[in-house]
């Protein structure tokens, strides 16, 4: 894939994904720069469909310092570039399946601004246990093994 800006750790916690998607990112000049420069934050990040369109909500671009005359919003919602094709069965999943579309994680590819999004299900309490559970078996069984490979 390509080189991370930003990632929604949040959202694997929150949510079951189902699938991912790659969708390109409308940007205007300065937000690009901002990226560059590291202000990007996708805390919250989702998609949504409106009016056969997909659009990206809550990924914050601070503004650029630098820019001359003309500056972006930073929450603005920003256009998502996709075949239509995936619209169609975005839109199946969410109006029948009820999921949502949580955004993951933010990269270049090439020179392009490329960003991931999930198709995903809430996440219950016990399911939330389960995975923390989970996490601490697996540490717990590598400090065993690196305990064990120490002594001898």
């Amino acid at each position: 894939m390509g080189t991370d800006i930003v990632t929604n750790r949040k959202a694997r916690h929150v949510y079951n994904i189902i699938d991912s998607l790659e969708a390109g990112l409308e940007l205007r000049g300065t937000e690009v720069k901002s990226i560059r420069a590291g202000l990007a934050n996708m805390a919250g990040a989702f998609a949504r469909l409106d009016r056969g369109e997909l659009f990206l909500y809550g990924l914050d671009i601070q503004p650029y310092e630098r820019a001359s005359h003309e500056q972006h919003e930073a929450k603005r919602p920003r256009r998502l570039l996709i075949h239509r094709a995936e619209l169609y069965r975005l839109r199946e999943s969410v109006e029948q399946q009820g999921c949502v579309l949580p955004a993951l994680r933010l990269y270049w590819k090439k020179q392009h601004v490329k960003v991931q999004i999930g198709v995903a299900k809430s996440k219950k309490t016990p399911d939330k246990r389960h995975d923390l559970k989970q996490r601490v078996a697996e540490r717990e069984a590598a400090r065993t093994a690196a305990a064990f490979n120490r002594r001898g």
